[in-house]
């Protein structure tokens, strides 16, 4: 088995990088789930993975914010953790992306979520920290160290999600051998259980919107997801 490890590393700087944008620089909504699997599957060559686990996964967070003291889900290092696994499994095995692929891979690494979640909030204690010195430092007049101590919070975002990703894209060069081992059978059911997560995606996402029709808006938008999946799949089989 070849691990590709410039893919490795650039799913690692890729996690970092949008874990950075996420909570401490820019925030330009690069670290929104279906942006940021996208861009990592076009880094990884595999922008089908990227694309379709972002679809899913943004409608599964849609939503979610940090409001106050209450830290929800990491839904940025869910994706790129899960597109990073998702392409390099297809690089793996060479047979290319397939939703019973995407659908593996999900089940497989969307608890990274949670995983996040406790990462960030000993991010966060960690940054307040910083963020007091900071402000010491400039009331004082030092302007650069006050500079330079908010830079320093930047980097535990960087390197501690940089390296979970990585390791999810590595993990992804091992465990897609292992795919090919399953029967065909199991592969048919796993490539059906990605439109049945859609649907229960876009239902999640309509039902968190709190409109007054949101049961009718949830059950509209997973019939739509599920047939554009359906009509895909037909597709992607009949090589159209």
């Amino acid at each position: 088995m070849n691990v590709g490890w410039t893919q490795v590393a650039l799913a690692g700087i890729w996690g970092g990088l949008v874990a950075v944008e996420r909570k401490a620089f820019l925030q330009a909504m690069f670290s929104r789930p279906l942006v940021a699997a996208t861009v990592m599957g076009v880094l990884l060559n595999d922008v089908p993975s990227g694309l379709f686990i972002g679809m899913l996964l943004e409608l599964f967070h849609l939503g979610t914010a940090n409001l106050g003291a209450s830290l929800p889900d990491n839904d940025t290092l869910s994706a790129t953790g899960t597109s990073a696994a998702a392409a390099t499994m297809a690089a793996a095995t060479g047979a290319g992306s397939t939703p019973a692929l995407w659908s593996i891979s999900i089940l497989l690494f969307v608890g990274l979520g949670r995983v996040g979640q406790v990462v960030d909030r000993g991010l966060e204690r960690y940054s307040s920290r910083l963020a007091r010195k900071a402000l010491a430092s400039a009331e004082a007049g030092q302007l650069t160290r006050a500079m330079q101590q908010n830079l320093w919070g930047m980097w535990p975002h960087f390197v501690l999600f940089g390296m979970i990703t990585a390791a999810c894209a590595l993990a992804g060069f091992f465990l897609g051998p292992q795919l090919e081992r399953l029967p065909l059978p199991a592969l048919r059911g796993l490539a059906w259980a990605y439109p049945a997560m859609a649907s229960v995606a876009a239902s999640i996402a309509a039902r968190g919107s709190h409109a007054r029709r949101a049961a009718l808006y949830a059950g509209l938008g997973a019939g739509a997801v599920t047939l554009a999946v359906v009509v895909y799949l037909y597709l992607l089989r009949e090589g159209v």
